[in-house]
């Protein structure tokens, strides 16, 4: 057992939980990983590290939600959007395939923010943007957990990368999101 196994274990899982959910908050991907890491370890059970994870991101995005609703009180702020050709246009896409492309959102770094503060400032349907946030987070949560996670039981790997394993696959996952990104982005553009 290495020292950072050593030293989280000294924690409660209650207090591992906890971190987790605020990690998600910085950077959902680094959560994912460093939950689904600590886990291979033993440190977390996978269930937690699970909830963790999915707590923290569902709270996060319903917290960007409630932010553009909030935002939309501010009569100057609402009446400069709303007069934008390009935010109007936003919000028909939203409001005409709502599910959709909250969905797609999810995945393109750099519009989950935007993307989300405007469902609730144009107030799209809570259960909408809500199924649509825990569909897309289930499903990435799912596939880079378990990916992580089955990588990180492999013996050599959990011999000498261990911890190591979270930069690198962290790196990997930026880089993998900003190419799909911009891909997703030019196919956007094209279609418009």
């Amino acid at each position: 057992m290495n020292d950072v196994t050593a030293t989280l274990l000294t924690y409660s899982p209650v207090t591992l939980f906890f971190a987790v959910i605020l990690l998600s908050y910085l950077l959902e991907d680094l959560a994912i990983v460093s939950a689904s890491v600590a886990a291979a370890h033993g440190v977390m059970s996978v269930p937690l590290a699970l909830l963790a994870i999915f707590v923290g991101i569902a709270s996060g995005d319903v917290g960007l939600y409630a932010l553009g609703m909030w935002a939309r009180r501010w009569r100057a702020l609402r009446g400069l959007l709303l007069t934008k050709r390009s935010v109007r246009f936003i919000r028909r896409k939203l409001r005409s395939h709502a599910f959709g492309n909250l969905f797609l959102i999810r995945f393109i770094p750099g519009l989950r923010f935007v993307g989300f503060c405007l469902s609730g400032f144009f107030r799209i349907p809570l259960q909408t943007f809500l199924l649509s946030v825990l569909c897309a987070t289930a499903l990435w949560t799912g596939v880079v957990f378990t990916l992580v996670y089955q990588l990180g039981e492999i013996p050599w790997v959990h011999k000498h990368l261990s911890w190591g394993l979270i930069p690198f696959v962290v790196l990997l996952l930026i880089a993998i999101n900003r190419i799909a990104g911009n891909k997703l982005k030019e196919k956007a553009v094209c279609q418009d």
